[in-house]
């Protein structure tokens, strides 16, 4: 079967990696995402990965601190994260490099965009950590500019539920779950699928989003296929 899309980046949070540990790593999880994108790496398709860091820290929930601080140890948290990620890949033979926003050249490569262009279309996997390189700045938001800097064919965000709905589906047994919904209605609904920030940039640069359940690792090689999971989001 033919890729749906080629270069793809996927978003993954701090918190999947955790799994019921709710704090640091699983790496059972960790590794069963890996096999997952060696499959997709082996019917060639180009991955990105961004993870956030909240299985370790969340700089915007910590109230008592400053901002930028706070924002700044979040980015580190990234960057184990990545390194975990790039542990695993390498562990089932997944050509991987791992790239920083802030500079670490002990541990990572320097952000630089078209080195990572070169490095996917050679086949590895690119791992970009610290987020934007910036406070105030979301996982999110950096999940969508590198999508836009490595023209992407589309954002993958694996989370823990299985799209988006009109409300809370843990809350709200009601919960309405959208097979499409367009970035303004992301916007306007507020529906919680990524920040405003993200959400505007991926509209503005025509970057699609599809979000789906990483309970099960395959759906990113589901995803990458264009079978039918989760919700699309994009503007008609």
């Amino acid at each position: 079967m033919p890729l749906e899309y080629k270069r793809v980046l996927l978003k993954l949070s701090g918190e999947a990696l955790a799994g019921d540990k709710k704090f640091g790593l699983d790496y059972d999880i960790v590794t069963d995402i890996c096999k997952s994108l060696k499959k997709c790496v082996a019917l060639g398709a180009q991955i990105g990965i961004v993870v956030g860091g909240g299985n370790f820290f969340r700089g915007r929930s910590s109230l008592q601190m400053d901002r930028a601080r706070a924002d700044h140890m979040g980015m580190l948290a990234t960057v184990m994260n990545s390194l975990a990620i790039a542990d695993g890949l390498e562990a089932q033979q997944v050509p991987v490099r791992v790239q920083t926003a802030i500079t670490m050249q002990q541990i990572a490569e320097p952000y630089i965009r078209n080195r990572a262009i070169r490095h996917l279309e050679k086949g590895r996997v690119v791992v970009f950590g610290c987020g934007t390189g910036n406070p105030y700045f979301s996982t999110d938001t950096a999940s969508s500019l590198r999508a836009a800097e490595i023209d992407a064919d589309i954002i993958l965000k694996a989370t823990m539920v299985d799209g988006v709905y009109d409300c809370d589906p843990n809350k709200y047994s009601n919960a309405v779950k959208y097979e499409k919904v367009s970035f303004q209605e992301v916007l306007e609904k507020g529906l919680g699928v990524m920040d405003s920030t993200a959400a505007a940039m991926c509209r503005d640069n025509k970057i699609p989003v599809l979000v789906f359940s990483l309970a099960d690792p395959d759906n990113i090689l589901r995803a990458i296929k264009g079978e039918k999971i989760g919700t699309i989001v994009k503007e008609d």
